[in-house]
């Protein structure tokens, strides 16, 4: 069978209808003809089930590949990813996404496709603003929203990414008496010993310093002095801070301060146990509860917080998921805007 290149898509007739679209899905029907995506078309041609004219004169491999990479940006891309999903036994169409993917055993026209597959190449940043967009899209149709990232050794990773709604189950007791506290250099003491175990026993708050007096970190001594739990003074002058000058001198010992704790508090009020991810290279590592501060539990989450511009590093992303997924976790990416919300992306393996 004979195809025409066409702009940015290639045009077999009748007979392709029966041959190719009716047996594997490939194309779509239209008056008497198939029309192919550039894509499609090419992995016919790698199969020998098409030839590829242009402007009457034949095209090979090489050469039809050249002229689609020109008219398609990224066609090697997609190209590379739509051959793996074909040769894994999926049908695969083209869509709103780079492509639909049916589940095994579904058809075009006999099933509802499963996946949306979004193809990117490792070295372009992924722009939150789009995956959200794209997971919308997704979304809206009840899709699950699969990105194929494409390595500079043509290998594919793909990833999952869902909106997720953590919650757990941490009851917290406090000191019934606010609770008088320092802010050293980088971090907050509570002096009282009494106050210092109930906060650490029923809330895993903090680190003990020694048996009596416990260490907090910028964002828990935040959360505890905007609950009216403890009260902060300045070590050099033992002057008050209320909530907004606490934040305002966090924020010049650390610059994300306020992102961090608009997380940290979004956690903490589902009833999750947050503490620092410095050793996992997120901002926190989430626990559904802790029963008690001695006999701590498995944490569930990574979770990091960034900004609504942020920007995807593939590498960094995939670093970062790589290592959650080899501890058991999940990496929650949470986005700081007017409310939290949290994404989860998990590699999967299709």
């Amino acid at each position: 069978m004979i195809g025409k290149l066409k702009e940015d898509r290639v045009v077999a007739g009748k007979e392709a209808i029966e041959e190719i679209y009716e047996t594997s899905y490939y194309g779509r029907p239209k008056n008497d003809n198939l029309i192919l995506t550039l894509v499609e078309a090419a992995h016919l041609l790698y199969r020998e089930k098409l030839e590829i004219e242009k402007e009457g004169e034949s095209l090979g491999f090489e050469e039809y590949f050249k002229n689609a990479s020109l008219l398609n940006p990224y066609f090697e891309l997609k190209y590379i990813v739509y051959k793996d999903l074909r040769e894994r036994g999926f049908y695969v169409q083209p869509g709103v996404a780079d492509f639909r993917v049916y589940p095994r055993g579904g058809k075009p026209g006999k099933s509802s496709s499963r996946s949306y597959v979004y193809v990117h190449s490792e070295r372009v940043a992924l722009p939150l603003s789009v995956l959200l967009k794209n997971l919308e899209s997704a979304g809206n149709v009840r899709k699950q929203l699969i990105i194929a990232v494409v390595d500079e050794e043509s290998d594919i990773t793909y990833y999952e990414v869902q909106e997720s709604d953590p919650t757990g189950n941490m009851e917290q007791l406090y000191p019934s008496l606010q609770t008088p506290a320092t802010m050293l250099e980088d971090r907050v003491i509570v002096w009282d010993g009494e106050a210092s175990g109930k906060l650490y026993e029923n809330g895993f708050y903090g680190k003990p310093l020694d048996q009596k007096r416990l260490q907090l970190s910028l964002v828990e001594g935040a959360f505890l002095l905007k609950n009216n739990i403890i009260e902060v003074t300045t070590r050099k002058d033992d002057n008050k801070l209320n909530f907004d000058e606490f934040c305002k001198r966090a924020a010049h010992i650390e610059p994300l301060f306020q992102r961090k704790y608009r997380v940290y508090e979004d956690l903490r009020t589902r009833k999750l146990v947050p503490k620092t991810g410095f050793k996992f290279g997120t901002h926190f590592r989430v626990y559904s509860e802790v029963k008690s501060a001695s006999k701590i539990p498995h944490s569930e989450y990574l979770a990091h917080s960034i900004g609504t511009q942020h920007e995807f590093s593939l590498p960094v992303m995939s670093r970062a998921i790589r290592l959650a997924n080899s501890v058991r976790k999940k990496m929650l990416f949470a986005i700081e805007a007017d409310e939290i919300r949290h994404i989860d992306i998990t590699r999967v393996k299709m």
